[in-house]
Parts: C-alpha cells; structure tokens; sequence
C-alpha cells in the first residue's frame, strides 16, 4: 500500500518513533515563523535556552498583530523581536509588510518541507504542499534552537475533490462545507489531505484558505499537493527554483475519508457564535448587513481583493454599511495600487487598513452595538470582534462584496456574468521591508523595554497537589475567553503579570482575584477546552496565578501542549458525568502525584469522600515535562547533566 502525502513528507522529516497513529513522533523542522502577538514570549524563552544562531533552515518574525502604537508598548516589542532576530539568525519581516501567513506562502513556502509557526493558522502553508503546524511559542523557539519538533503521530483523513466550482463560488465556501460536515472537533488529531481531480481546479489562494481553517477544525494541518498549479504560482513569484513536485502515491490508504463535490457547493457562511455553525447564504439572503471587513490571513490574497474590486467596481456602498479592507501583504497592495483596483475599492467606500491582522483579532474596526458585522475571516467566537453584542459571519469574498453593495445579505450569484481573476505571470516583487539576520551577530544589542518582563516558571511536580476548583467552565471555551486578545491588552503581551489580572475574566469576571486569594487552584471545564488561537499566554497566564491542573471533558490539541510545556496538569475526566459533580470553590486533592503522572491514570478527591477518576493523555516525553515542571526546565535540566558529564570526562 502506497503513502499519502503527509505521511512522505512525515517520513521524510522523521528523526524518532513511526508512522503509527497516535504514537509519540520527533520531526525534523525546516522553517519556523512567529507573530509579535506570540514572538516576544518564543524569543524570550529562544535566550532562556542559551541558543545562539537558530538551527532551521529558514525563521522569520512578523509584525503583524500589535499594529497600533497608542503608546510605547507595541514599538518597544518591535524593536526586541528586531534586534533579537538580528543576533539570532532570523529574518524579519517590518510592520506594513503584511500578515505572516500571506507574505510566507509569497516569500518563504517551499512544497515538501516543515514548517512550525507560533500562531494556529500556520497550517496556511499547506496549500503550497508544505507540513505547516501551529504550535505553541515554547515549541517554536525549541524547533528553532534545536531543529526538532515532538507531536503524536496524527491520523490521516483523505478528502477527495471532485469537479469545479460554479461562479462566485470560492475555496471559502469549501472550507466551511468542510466545517459543517466535521465540526469544530472533526480534525483534532488528524492532519487533513486533499486529493483528487478536482484540486486541479483550485488555485494557489484558494488552497491556502482551505488549509488556513483547518485550524478550525483543530487539525494538526492541512495539506494539498505541489503540482503545476503550485509550479506556477512559485514562478510568478520568481521562486520555481523552490518548486518540487509533491503527490501522494496513487495507491494511498488513509485512515478516513471523505468526498466533495465542488459542483454542488453554494455560498455559504458560518453564523454566531462558531465556525461550524454553517448555513446557505440564501436562508439569509435580505439580512440586513452593518459592517463588512474583507481580509485576514484566510482571505487577502492579490486574487481575493481583485475580485472584491471588480464586484464593487463603478458602484457605491450604501451609507447605512461600513466596508473595511486589509490586505494580506505590501505586494498585495503594491498591486491594487499599480493596476488601478485600489482605487476601485476606495471609490466604492471603501476604507483602506494597514495589512496587518487588524479586526481579526480585535484590534479596531470593532462594530457597533447590536451591529451585523460580515467578515472574510476565520473566526467569529462570541466577543473576538471587540463588541459582544455584535453578530459575526463568516462568509467569501465574493459574498462580502455583494452583500456590502446590497446592505444585507446577497447571494453573489445573483450578481450576473462570473468574475474571472486571472494569475498575474509575475508578482510584484520587492523584499526591502524583509530584512536579514546580522552578519556579526555578536555585535547586536538586544533592546528591552521596560514593558518587556520575565516568563513565569513552574518548578518541579509536588508530591500533593491540592488547591480550590477556582472556576467550572463550559464547553468549547476559547483561549480568547482564557487569554483575551483585545486591543487594549495585546501590547501588554510580554508582561504576564499584567495580563493575569485579566485571565478568564469573560468566563467569570472575579477569577483573577479568586485565584491569588486562594493561592491557586484547579480549573473544570467542558469539552475542546483551549480551542482557537494558539496563544501561549492562555497558558502562562494561569501559571503564574499557580493553577495546578485543569480538569476537562476534552482539550484542543495546542492548548494542552502548552499547558503541559508551563507544568500544568491536563487531566481528562474517565466519566464525563463527573463534570456535573463539581462546583465552584470545592476542594480537590492529589496525592503521590508523581507516581500518578508516570502512570496516565490520577485519582482526585473531593469532600464527602468523593472521589474522580481522571486520565493523564500524554507521552512519556511529556510527563517528564511534567514531573519537570515544564519544557523549559526539561531543558535546563538536560543541559545540566550534558556539562556535568563532559566535565567529568575532562577529570
């Protein structure tokens, strides 16, 4: 039996276990990539190792989250990732020049290789047919100074495509067929493949969106294959020498599939609160619309916007509609600019945002009271937008722009003759806002602001772990609900003990001071605890109030790792049922706990002699983090012993 494609590319990479599902795996990493919204912590926990050039083939820092510089804050994280990246072998990537996963897939894709990205949405890459994985900042910094990333091996789903997409139909419609048929949970740990005749008519962009929101899937990533599509594309970036053909063999099995006609999929878009909660757009065609926001890093690419400006093309939004556009990257916008579609947009009413993340993650652009706000996005989780009274739906470009024209909801079909936006044979190329690494490293002084303060650290597992249950969560809780990423909190994103003070707060507004007043604790929840970004600080943040564990139905696959890199005991109730036994402020203790994270099975103890049996789902390379207290004193520790030893030798 032959192999699909991520299961070549795994095997390729492989440096420690097999390719059987669910065992533990080491990858070797060849790129890595990290945002300023998640960089700043990675690149301080990069020098807590004590790494000095990083060992990848290629790392980039972006400027693309913390864009707004109301005060010193933002600029001063800006200046450390700069000067950082300077003395550690990274290139960086200025503010303005675009968001990471569009100038990545332009700049730095190569089809066939690894890539490892602090940020959830870096599974972007597979659509140019690269194993891109969204991880924790901790493990990136890892990958970079020691080229290697662990995961459990994932199972493969196989999505098979077939036919072609009628107009103004888009790969954003795909995704969120996807999404409706999986759900949120569907993808967690699998990686999606997609395979068949009909990738032959999708392009480049429209591959990348699909990958993109496999994250919301929870998939460990998403891959397509490298083929002429993918040549192409990588020449009009004057990059074929990076090309490499890439398929999976024609006898692959796969551990479950799944069949797609492009033929019949219709506009859609997914309705608040969640991703998956996905209907036609013709149940909602006459909706009245308030705000429309095309970009992000699923939906701005050159092709996206130049389809957005040929609908709106001559024609005028109405005054009761807010039309915001951010593209994806400079050349994106270089190209609007030059070709005249820029002026397109801005006539129609239009305003034109910096490319960046910007209203994705919150930061401006929030909508008004009330408002129906139609985004080209990847999430719309209750309150992301910065207004909670707002409606968020997620929906294609095509059918932003007809529905920004109409002020409701419009089926873009309806529009009339197809909108064909043709591959420019070269993209606008210039690379002066990318700069490389110092050639004399040593010569680099790393800048830190005042703003800029220590990473908390865990010590090692005590014998009892005891503590008050500080918080009973409900499901599908989002690290925007444990961590949230606001534009008034993100430019305090190197500073946890700021950011504590808000931990959890939109689950339950006294968390923060519950937790310091009981001096820690336990946290409970539902399932697929920790979904969405991947934010490290959704795990830092609870360390540093002292949460010990957190007791869940289930966990998203990059949350868990992280709370298990900061110490934190991810325990999983055997009986689901207990999770309505529990209650706010019950006492729970852990006795032996050591001996009970070797062994994956703990037992918890409440009042009145209750007792809850828990599951501790991790490899052995975890539990030593965790009887460790973390990665990083794993780390430490291992470097330790690696120079007692050498210098015994030397004796």
């Amino acid at each position: 039996m032959g192999l699909n494609l991520a299961a070549k590319i795994i095997k390729n990479h492989l440096l420690k276990g097999s390719l059987a599902a669910g065992s533990e795996i080491c990858i070797n990493i060849d790129q890595t990539l990290t945002q300023d919204s998640t960089g700043t912590m990675a690149y301080l926990q990069l020098e807590a190792m004590g790494v000095g050039q990083v060992k990848t083939k290629r790392s980039v820092a972006y400027i693309d989250h913390n864009m707004l510089q109301e005060g010193f804050e933002n600029a001063d994280d800006h200046k450390y990732i700069q000067t950082v990246a300077a003395k550690h072998g990274i290139y960086f990537s200025r503010p303005g020049n675009g968001i990471c996963h569009q100038v990545h897939l332009e700049r730095f894709g190569i089809p066939g290789q690894t890539l490892l990205g602090s940020d959830s949405h870096t599974p972007t890459g597979g659509g140019l047919g690269m194993l891109a994985i969204g991880a924790g900042g901790l493990d990136v910094a890892v990958a970079m100074g020691q080229g290697s990333y662990y995961l459990s091996m994932p199972e493969v789903m196989g999505i098979k495509l077939a036919g072609k997409l009628a107009p103004y139909v888009s790969g954003k419609d795909v995704i969120l067929e996807v999404l409706k048929r999986l759900g949120v949970k569907g993808g967690v740990g699998r990686i999606i493949e997609y395979y068949g005749e009909g990738v032959k008519n999708l392009n480049v962009p429209q591959r990348a969106t699909i990958a993109n929101m496999g994250a919301e899937l929870g998939a460990t990533a998403s891959v397509f294959p490298s083929d002429e599509i993918t040549r192409l594309f990588l020449k009009a970036q004057r990059r074929e020498a990076d090309w490499l053909p890439f398929a999976a063999d024609e006898d692959a099995c796969y551990d479950e599939n799944l069949e797609i006609d492009l033929d019949k999929i219709e506009p859609l878009a997914a309705a608040p609160h969640s991703p998956d909660n996905v209907v036609p757009i013709s149940e909602l065609a006459g909706k009245k619309v308030d705000q429309v926001a095309i970009g992000s890093c699923t939906n701005s690419s050159y092709q996206d916007l130049m389809t957005a400006a040929a609908i709106l093309r001559g024609k005028s939004v109405p005054e009761s509609v807010s039309l915001v556009i951010s593209p994806g990257s400079r050349q994106v916008l270089n190209m609007l600019a030059q070709n005249g579609a820029l002026s397109d947009l801005i006539s129609a009413g239009a305003r034109i945002l910096e490319c960046g993340c910007g209203p994705c993650i919150g930061m401006g652009q929030a909508p008004a009271t009330g408002a129906v706000s139609i985004r080209t996005f990847n999430r719309n989780f209750f309150g992301r937008s910065g207004t909670k009274s707002a409606q968020v739906y997620l929906v294609s470009p095509e059918t932003a722009a007809a529905s920004a024209l109409a002020g409701a909801f419009a089926d873009p079909r309806g529009l009339g003759g197809p909108v064909v936006i043709e591959q420019p044979e070269v993209f606008e190329i210039n690379d002066n806002m990318i700069i490389p690494p110092s050639k004399n490293p040593e010569s680099v002084n790393v800048a830190r602001g005042p703003n800029i303060k220590p990473f908390p650290l865990n010590a090692n597992l005590p014998e009892t772990v005891a503590g008050k249950v500080l918080l009973v969560a409900e499901g599908n809780i989002t690290t925007d609900h444990i961590m949230p990423s606001n534009a008034k909190l993100l430019p305090f994103r190197s500073n946890i003990p700021y950011l504590s003070g808000f931990c959890l707060t939109p689950c339950d507004p006294d968390f923060p001071a519950r937790a310091v007043e009981n001096g820690g604790g336990f946290i409970v929840a539902g399932q697929n605890y920790g979904q969405g970004s991947s934010r490290e600080h959704a795990a830092l943040a609870p360390l540093y109030l002292k949460v010990r564990a957190v007791i869940a139905k289930s966990f998203a696959r990059i949350h868990k790792a992280n709370l298990i890199n900061s110490g934190i005991l991810p325990l999983v109730f055997e009986n689901p049922e207990d999770y309505d036994r529990i209650s706010l402020l019950d006492d729970l203790i852990i006795e032996n706990a050591p001996e009970q994270v070797k062994t994956g099975l703990v037992v918890a103890k409440g009042g009145k002699g209750a007792e809850y049996q828990l599951l501790l789902e991790a490899s052995e390379n975890e539990r030593a983090m965790l009887l460790q207290g973390g990665k990083i004193n794993m780390i430490r520790n291992e470097h330790n012993k690696h120079n007692k030893h050498n210098k015994h030798n030397e004796h």
